[in-house]
């Protein structure tokens, strides 16, 4: 299959704009304090970290199906690309070899919608671009956010609000929002991520406005975040939102504080992506609605604490 080579600096945009800027989790974190289901800190949820996923399915809808490309339909599966390095989206399991979260169940909804088996292939974040160009990949299931360097490439099936959240200290008494909210204060964030791109933009807001920026800090590992957290060394981290809410949900003493859209100052959304012009972005996205009508796709987000990232429609970007 032929293929158009990503030019170097494109490359460099789609993995520096990434939406998925967190590190691997903890093992504390990935399979909570009894290596099982992990009793949340915060709203009513309650993760299940074990291999035992017994995850959500759904009947296949003959109207889905049939928009599929016919390659699909003779293959009968849905070949799916996942990074499975960021809790509660995709990441091992307890036993440390299945990949589960809520992306692989996403997933897993949209195949039975399609009325395909489905198929997990593990990438790194560097590698998903150009093999979903080559068809290696049907599509990507990985927080993957729509921005405009990545339409050029891919076509897209939306599935999920973007926010990034702001996590403290249980005890912490502020509310992060803004730029003027993070004034002053000392905040971790993972470098070359989103996340550290808008951070750095309301540093020249408060600068213009005579104030004080916030000292931007970069750890070498989630533990090493979660623990200056908890030890009051510095005021709060900046990381996507669903694993701000997993680790809400699961390391004692630290809560979400605020959430911003991860396409600040615009709003995007996270998407199933595949090769542009390949014909299955429509499928996936009625595969979608699909789920959203019948209750399967909230049941699912509800699972892993994801309720706020809901979206009424799938819509097709390309």
């Amino acid at each position: 299959m032929k293929f158009k080579v990503l030019p170097a600096l494109l490359l460099a945009g789609l993995l520096s704009l990434t939406g998925c800027g967190a590190p691997d989790p903890t093992p504390a974190q990935a399979a909570g304090a009894a290596g099982g289901p992990a009793a949340a800190t915060g709203p009513a949820v309650r993760i299940n970290t074990s291999p035992e996923q017994n995850r959500i399915r759904a009947d296949r809808d003959p109207d889905a199906a049939a928009l599929l490309p016919q390659k699909n339909r003779d293959r009968a599966r849905l070949v799916v690309a996942t990074t499975a390095g960021s809790a509660p989206l995709s990441f091992h399991a307890s036993d440390d070899k299945t990949v589960i979260g809520s992306e692989l169940d996403l997933a897993q909804l949209v195949a039975d919608k399609l009325g395909l088996a489905l198929e997990i292939q593990v990438t790194s974040w560097e590698s998903w671009p150009l093999k979903t160009q080559s068809g290696d990949y049907d599509a990507v299931f990985s927080n993957v956010g729509i921005n405009d360097e990545r339409r050029k490439i891919f076509d897209f099936a939306s599935y999920r609000a973007a926010y990034m959240g702001f996590v403290a200290a249980a005890g912490s008494t502020r509310r992060l929002e803004s730029a003027e909210d993070i004034a002053g204060l000392k905040i971790a964030v993972g470098p070359g991520t989103n996340q550290e791109k808008i951070l750095l933009a309301w540093n020249e807001t408060l600068l213009k406005a005579g104030r004080a920026p916030a000292e931007l800090v970069n750890f070498g590992s989630a533990s090493d975040t979660l623990l200056s957290l908890q030890s009051g060394r510095i005021d709060a981290a900046l990381q996507p939102y669903p694993t701000a809410v997993y680790q809400q949900a699961t390391a004692s003493g630290v809560k979400v504080v605020g959430k911003v859209n991860a396409g600040w100052p615009k709003e995007t959304l996270v998407a199933a992506t595949t090769a542009k012009g390949n014909g299955l972005a429509a499928a996936l996205s009625a595969a979608i609605n699909s789920a959203i009508r019948d209750g399967s796709y909230g049941k699912v987000l509800d699972r892993w604490g994801l309720a706020e990232e809901a979206l009424p429609e799938s819509t097709v970007v390309s």
